[in-house]
């Protein structure tokens, strides 16, 4: 069992910043942030894996940077130019199951969840 716990979330301003950090217990082959808004399919939004290969969803691509410190067992996402539609829950998640690519970003794979963590992108 791998246990997970975000934190980091928070009210900003669009055009902010913020970073999410993500504690585990142990370290899976890929760890990635996703997120859910109201009325909305959860989606990925960066994943990493042992390898330190990053995928990104569009959506962030050039905004959000994905990142990882095995020594303090800590997975950060660090999101720039917020905008309001990046208001979400941010969830933590990892899995051992072996994807690259895009595929790497579909959530039915990932076997550990977080409990979340709220991000609010005000106008």
């Amino acid at each position: 069992q791998v246990q997970l716990v975000e934190s980091g979330g928070g009210v900003v301003q669009t055009g902010g910043s913020l970073r999410l950090s993500c504690g585990y217990s142990r370290a899976q082959f890929l760890m990635g942030w996703f997120r859910q808004a109201p009325g909305k399919e959860r989606e990925g939004v960066a994943v990493i894996n042992t390898g330190r290969g990053t995928v990104y969803s569009d959506s962030v691509k050039g905004r959000f940077t994905i990142s990882q410190d095995n020594a303090k067992n800590v997975l950060y996402l660090q999101m720039n130019s917020l905008k309001p539609e990046d208001t979400a829950m941010y969830y933590c998640a990892a899995t051992d199951y072996w994807m690259r690519g895009i595929e790497s970003l579909a959530d039915s794979r990932y076997m550990y969840w977080g409990q979340g963590t709220q991000v609010t992108v005000s106008s």
